[in-house]
């Protein structure tokens, strides 16, 4: 009878089958997708190898656990594996956790606070279309901004050419189309293409729009000399299309030919009237706020809208002097550029932060306290300016001697108040014909009030128009913003987008509208146009320099280094 020997020497070979095969295992896991009985095999077989190996591994060497190598490996082996489960915990947390951070200068790649808001405040599921034949990642990666601020804006990419019944149903003309779809409402928004990618102005402004329910008008006064509402310099066409794009429809209204206020304006606009009104449009617009109407007052300095008796009302008066700033400057601005960076706490200015604001050739809004009456100062300039009393003098120089009065300023206050249905501003009383119950102030509580229309006189026809369902006719609020400076909605700077005059004069106008559910925050800001247009001559010089003349420089330093040092 012959006896099998077993040579133990060459079975601690066997143990890199355990590895193998669980490295097969999980291969073959990850190219099929699922767990098949191959795959948990394959892994099974792999484990049990590994753990007989170090259960007989005392039998198979000897005094292996006591060498001086094994030690070593073994805490190899545990910091590896414990480096890779702190990584796979920290992918984990990014994950589940994730932060983003965008250095860019204008926050390009983060969605501005009213967008945001805009987002959050859907109630109903708004689906974002894009009709183009091959989805492009920057309107990808905006859209996935969208959707992380809330979970009912949704958004699909369709290829207009192989889902012909769903473009069909849109009535896709170009490819590129990009549609919002809200309920059985489809708006087109813009269309995209290899040079203008999906814009956040346009969809957050385009969400506002298809969202909304109401469509305020806004009355521009006209007949004293105005600021025009059309394309010229001076003019207001910017902030007009502006209105248009959230929803308002801008008008003008001469109430020398009316003599009364229209019963479905949200608010009157008076832009800088260099003639002052007669005695009856003050008392039209009297009446207007005594039914709980909305004023947005912007005058500059020398001029005299015949408004002070209506304003001290509301305890403001309009200083003539004219605001100097010394403070650092800007490139290209002058001392009689106000140039703020300080806000009241109040819905119109809220988010503002640190962002600034220009005001050329403003006045001081002065205000006292009167009872019954929310005031909050909306703009305020810093410590180095004043208010110069004779400007005309130079060098332009602070003299407390001569009136000028120390900084901060106010050129901008929000004011509101309740108004009872048996008082009207056009009574001579007193006291304040403005009345409200006790109410948190706007530092602390945002005024919510719904929308509503003044009280038809019971000798006229009520007029119906399109939000008066809405609307209440009784203890109405009424609203009031006045700026020392109209020239900061001007075009030109209107739409500039380092500075926040349009988000000032959109937010007030929606204020005043009492639109207080609706966002008001700093809007979206496009990108900047950051290329470098050069000459041939120019784009030659620079590839010479950058190809030729820097790495020569380079070598001929490098090599009379060489030749000192030897």
């Amino acid at each position: 009878m012959k006896t099998i020997t077993i040579n133990w020497k060459y079975l601690k070979y066997l143990f890199w089958l355990g590895p193998i095969l669980s490295i097969m295992g999980i291969s073959a896991r990850l190219v099929s997708g699922n767990w098949s009985p191959i795959t948990v095999g394959l892994l099974i077989s792999g484990l049990v190898m590994i753990g007989l190996w170090l259960l007989f591994l005392g039998s198979l060497a000897p005094g292996f656990w006591g060498r001086r190598s094994t030690q070593e490996g073994t805490n190899a082996l545990i910091a590896t594996l414990s480096m890779i489960v702190i990584l796979g915990l920290i992918n984990f947390l990014g994950v589940r956790y994730a932060a983003r951070i965008d250095l860019t200068e204008n926050q390009l790649f983060t969605l501005s606070p009213l967008s945001q808001q805009v987002v959050k405040n859907l109630e109903q599921p708004v689906k974002v279309w894009i009709f183009d034949l091959i989805p492009n990642p920057t309107d990808r990666e905006l859209l996935e901004n969208y959707r992380r601020y809330g979970a009912r804006l949704e958004f699909e990419f369709v290829d207009p050419q192989v889902q012909l019944s769903l473009a069909q149903k849109f009535n896709v003309q170009y490819p590129g189309e990009v549609y919002l779809e809200y309920g059985t409402e489809r708006q087109l928004v813009q269309t995209v293409n290899d040079t203008e990618r999906l814009s956040e102005v346009k969809l957050t402004n385009a969400i506002e729009r298809i969202t909304s329910d109401r469509t305020d008008i806004v009355y521009f006064l006209q007949g004293h000399e105005e600021r025009p509402l059309e394309d010229v310099e001076g003019g207001l066409s910017q902030a007009v299309n502006a209105l248009k794009e959230k929803n308002f429809n801008p008008q003008p209204l001469n109430l020398a030919e009316r003599r009364e206020v229209p019963k479905d304006a949200s608010l009157v606009i008076i832009a800088n009237p260099k003639r002052a009104l007669f005695e009856s449009e003050v008392q039209a617009l009297r009446e207007y706020l005594s039914q709980g109407g909305s004023l947005l007052v912007m005058v500059d300095p020398d001029t005299n809208p015949g408004l002070d008796t209506l304003l001290a009302d509301w305890g403001v008066t309009l200083d003539n002097q004219i605001v100097i700033d010394a403070s650092p400057r800007l490139e290209g601005l002058n001392p009689a550029t106000a140039l703020v960076l300080n806000y009241g706490n109040h819905p119109i200015t809220q988010n503002f932060g640190n962002g600034f604001s220009l005001y050329p050739v403003a006045r001081p809004v002065e205000t006292k306290p009167v009872e019954g009456i929310k005031e909050t100062p909306l703009i305020l300039t810093n410590e180095q300016s004043w208010g110069e009393n004779t400007p005309e003098d130079q060098p332009l120089e602070f003299n407390e001697e001569k009136g000028d009065r120390p900084g901060p300023l106010v050129l901008g206050v929000a004011l509101s108040g309740k108004v009872k249905a048996e008082t009207a501003f056009s009574q001579p009383k007193p006291e304040p014909i403005i009345r409200e119950e006790a109410s948190p102030t706007p530092e602390t509580t945002p005024i919510e009030t719904p929308n509503s229309s003044p009280t038809p006189s019971p000798d006229e026809p009520v007029e119906s128009s399109p939000s008066s369902d809405t609307k209440t006719s009784n203890n109405e609020e009424a609203r009031l913003v006045v700026y020392g400076n109209s020239t900061f909605v001007t075009n030109g700077l209107f739409d500039q987008p380092q500075v926040l005059n349009s988000d000032i004069f959109l937010n007030s106008v929606s204020w005043l509208s009492k639109r207080d559910k609706q966002a008001l925050s700093i809007r979206p800001k496009e990108q900047e146009n950051r290329r470098i247009n050069l000459t041939s001559v120019q784009a030659v010089l620079l590839s010479w320099a950058a190809l030729v003349i820097v790495p020569l420089l380079g070598f001929a330093t490098a090599g009379i280094m060489w030749w000192r040092r030897r």
